[in-house]
């Protein structure tokens, strides 16, 4: 194991930085909105705008690495990603704010691809779950990290948001000097709606919904938790313990669900979350209830997406899991971009701890759903399931199916339309020419 992780470990340290930067953001952005006195509706439309960004980052960022090369690439967008990050702390304002998290958003994704488009062409069916596996562990261990950063100082001042930069720029780093063989396949993002929800109803139909409930949280939980009394570094845990818990829970509840119709196990989390968010709106949390029910909160709303994909995937047809991984990331992001405007006005309108009783709103619906097609079309037995893969349906990332990449699928790209083992390595840019 420790040689598979060897031969990408460069990539994971470069993530790391990465994510932890990203993470950072995540806390701090909703942190300092607040303090400046916007309004919730205000911080809801700068959260969906990080969804917009990442969206389009998807759609355009194979072309642009393609054009000019992962590492190049990798470079460009880690520059522009870190200069974004520290322009946030000098214009401090709406409207430049959602332009720059539509910013943050596409380089994201661009830099999620690179990352994942390496790691698909390094595994082999013997080693991928390991690789794939450690590359979801980094993920989520860096986002937290990068949450509880947001306790190394004030989110009104320059500090957090220099450390933010100093992590992504670091990113760069073991990334521009890896000696793993470029370039490599990328998976291009396509909605094929019609196409997906055939396949699978709640599938489709569940990842949107999980994309505008979680979207909702990503972009205003800190502001519910400050309205709710928390402090800052308060505000940090509340949002790292719910990120550790979903992500402790994602695999067992994965399996869980390869032994058991997924839609009985999607349903019975919706409903636990749905509970948990309405504790959470009308308890009051400050007195220290707010841990055990972040936890609770992570436990049962985080692997809510993970277990609609794994329905998806089942029902994908033969040669289907690229197209379906591609739809799912869209529709997860294109829900995630409504959520946070929806629960922002509603807040605005009632009182910050609505955030919550949204979320349960959309669980119970999506909950109701998949109660209703169990209804309609049977399960299938477990031995036709496809065996639940924690990369290509954790909430995360863009698109990862669960296989490695075919060169020869339509919406898999080549340098040059070249299979990888014709192409040579990528090599770094040289030093510049001597001056004269």
């Amino acid at each position: 194991m420790l040689a598979t992780i060897g031969s990408v470990a460069s990539l994971l340290v470069g993530l790391a930085f990465l994510i932890a930067g990203h993470g950072l953001q995540l806390t701090l952005i909703p942190l300092r909105a607040t303090a400046e006195g916007w309004t919730p509706f205000e911080i809801g439309v700068i959260g969906s705008a990080y969804y917009v960004g990442f969206v389009a980052g998807c759609l355009v960022a194979p072309h642009v690495i393609l054009r000019a090369g992962h590492i190049r690439a990798f470079a460009a967008l880690v520059s522009l990603c870190s200069a974004v990050t520290l322009l946030q702390a000098i214009f401090v304002a709406v409207a430049p704010w959602i332009l720059f998290r539509m910013l943050v958003g596409a380089t994201l994704a661009g830099l999620y691809m690179i990352n994942e488009s390496w790691l698909n062409d390094r595994a082999a069916n013997e080693n991928r779950g390991t690789i794939m596996g450690v590359y979801i562990a980094v993920n989520f261990a860096a986002i937290t990290v990068g949450q509880l950063m947001v306790g190394l100082g004030s989110p009104t001042s320059f500090t957090l948001f220099a450390v933010a930069s100093v992590a992504i720029s670091l990113a760069a780093i073991p990334v521009a000097l890896t000696t793993s063989a470029q370039p490599a396949p990328l998976a291009v993002a396509r909605l094929r709606p019609k196409e997906l929800y055939a396949a699978s109803p709640v599938g489709l139909v569940g990842v949107t919904v999980v994309g505008i409930a979680n979207g909702a949280f990503w972009a205003l939980a800190a502001v519910y938790a400050v309205g709710e009394g928390l402090d800052d570094h308060q505000v940090a845990i509340f949002t790292g313990l719910a990120t550790v818990s979903g992500a402790v829970a994602q695999w067992p509840i994965g399996r869980i669900s390869d032994r058991i119709d997924r839609r009985i196990v999607l349903a019975t989390l919706l409903a636990l979350a749905a509970c948990v968010g309405l504790a959470l709106a009308f308890l009051p949390i400050a007195g220290g209830l707010w841990i055990p029910l972040a936890v609770a909160f992570g436990l049962v709303t985080f692997p809510t997406y993970s277990v609609a994909a794994a329905h998806a995937y089942d029902f994908a047809p033969a040669g289907g899991h690229v197209a379906t991984a591609a739809g799912l990331l869209l529709a997860n992001g294109f829900g995630a971009i409504i959520g946070p405007i929806l629960a922002a006005a509603l807040m605005e309108a009632t009182t910050t701890a609505m955030l919550f009783v949204f979320t349960a709103f959309a669980q119970c619906g999506l909950a109701l759903f998949a109660i209703a097609r169990m209804r309609t079309r049977a399960t299938l037995p477990a031995t036709e399931k496809v065996d639940f893969d924690l990369a290509a349906t954790a909430p995360m990332g863009t698109v990862i199916p669960p296989e490695p990449l075919d060169p020869a699928h339509d919406l898999v790209l080549m340098p040059g339309g070249a299979t990888p083992e014709a192409m040579p390595p990528e090599e770094p840019p040289g030093p510049p020419a001597a001056s004269p």
